[in-house]
């Protein structure tokens, strides 16, 4: 975006390319606190610690905050990043089935005698498009005296009425505890990441969490862009409105052709599922000859059986763009015999 790039250059004049520190040492700007504010302010929360990608800040926090005297309970379909972070923290290890609440419950009636719970999970799963049952699960972390860690990178800034994520668009603003996120997808697409949460959280992790002691500052660049990112989005809901059209006509049309989606009907994460890898590779190929570019997924990053084209659709998408890939599904569907 044009605003985007200008406020990049802006930052690149009267900051620099970067700053050759970690954060604690020399690499720690005005726009730096800057943004961490921008962003608690965002989300409602006290204080918010940025680091380079939020892999870093999901492998940075466990460690951190959990010891052997307590547990970390994450859901079975969990980001791979969240999945190696909880492997660094010598907390006990629980995983739930995929959204079952029972589960869920099961564990936290069992680990009661611990000092501390976290239920970790992602907000909206990247692979399936779906949404965490975030009112349950803060629900039940209240009841049992739980925390509850969300990574929303798959759902900040395109994703609720005002883009705020996974909490807003569940209505559970408030209730979640702590908020892993990205700035490189839909706030800004190029690098960094952020943990917003409380005071004293934050606080612990400029202390102790690895990644943020021992890598270098996000540069002032992506700082100023970001800055800007969230400017764009507190002016106006135009481009989430938008975007949720975009994602209302492809889930529409494709249902009504006889396609196959998977994940909820309100995420522009729209997987076309396919089920055999061979097809699902034939079918990008294919859809890239007409000039529309999807990926193929298939295992090891999804299970055997569930290949799939997984589609993003995009506020920058305009409404013929949106029907020409429709078509082209279509027509593509036709010829490998998975819709009539």
């Amino acid at each position: 975006h044009p605003r985007l790039i200008d406020a990049a250059h802006k930052a690149l004049d009267s900051r620099g390319f970067g700053l050759s520190s970690v954060r604690f040492i020399c690499g720690t700007q005005d726009i730096h606190k800057q943004l961490e504010r921008t962003i608690a302010n965002f989300h409602s929360t006290d204080d918010t610690i940025l680091y380079p990608s939020c892999f870093d800040a999901n492998t940075g926090i466990f460690e951190a905050l959990l010891g052997p005297e307590d547990a970390v309970i994450s859901d079975a379909l969990n980001h791979a990043s969240l999945i190696d972070g909880i492997r660094l923290c010598k907390a006990q290890r629980h995983r739930y089935e995929h959204s079952d609440m029972d589960s869920l419950e099961r564990i936290l009636q069992e680990t009661q005698s611990l000092q501390n719970r976290l239920i970790v999970t992602d907000g909206v799963f990247s692979m399936d498009g779906d949404v965490a049952r975030l009112p349950e699960i803060c629900d039940l972390a209240e009841h049992y005296d739980a925390q509850v860690l969300i990574d929303d990178c798959h759902a900040t800034g395109f994703f609720g009425r005002t883009g705020r994520g996974t909490p807003e668009y569940c209505g559970v603003e408030g209730r979640v505890d702590i908020i892993n996120s990205t700035l490189g997808k839909a706030l800004g697409g190029a690098t960094g990441g952020y943990t917003t949460a409380s005071q004293p959280i934050i606080d612990l992790l400029r202390q102790k969490s690895r990644p943020y002691l021992f890598s270098n500052t996000l540069a002032p660049s992506v700082v100023g862009a970001s800055l800007e990112t969230f400017k764009m989005l507190n002016e106006s809901n135009e481009r989430v409105e938008k975007l949720a059209q975009n994602v209302a006509l492809f889930r529409g049309r494709m249902t009504d052709a006889g396609f196959t989606l998977g994940g909820d009907a309100s995420n522009a994460i729209a997987p076309v599922m396919l089920g055999d890898a061979r097809l699902a590779t034939q079918f990008a190929d294919d859809m890239l000859k007409k000039s529309i570019y999807v990926i193929g997924f298939s295992f090891p990053v999804v299970p055997k059986g569930k290949a799939r084209i997984r589609v993003q659709l995009s506020a920058a998408h305009a409404e013929e763009e949106v029907n020409r890939a429709v078509d082209s599904f279509i027509e593509v569907g036709r010829k490998h015999g998975v819709i009539e």
